[in-house]
């Protein structure tokens, strides 16, 4: 097996997002891609745990250039259709 073979991809599902699931723990849908093989999973955070995911990416994206689209931190995103994600 070639490396390009083992190679799984994660993103986000498109079209589903972040939601706040009955226990109040945040759901993230994820897809992870390899060639001929997708899976679908659920990475499920507390309140904590997303928070300190929130400052490990902070911190990695320190320096970087903002996205001129990006949403502000903590807002709710509007999408096409009255949706609100975040």
């Amino acid at each position: 097996m070639s490396a390009a073979e083992a190679e799984v991809r994660v993103g986000p599902v498109p079209g589903r997002g972040l939601r706040r699931g009955r226990d109040g723990r945040l759901e993230l849908p994820l897809r992870g891609v390899r060639p001929g093989r997708a899976t679908l999973a659920t990475l499920v955070l507390t309140t904590l745990e997303a928070e300190q995911l929130h400052a490990a990416l902070c911190y990695a994206l320190d320096g970087e250039p903002v996205p001129g689209d990006a949403p502000g931190c903590r807002a709710a995103v509007r999408y096409p259709g009255g949706r609100e994600r975040y």
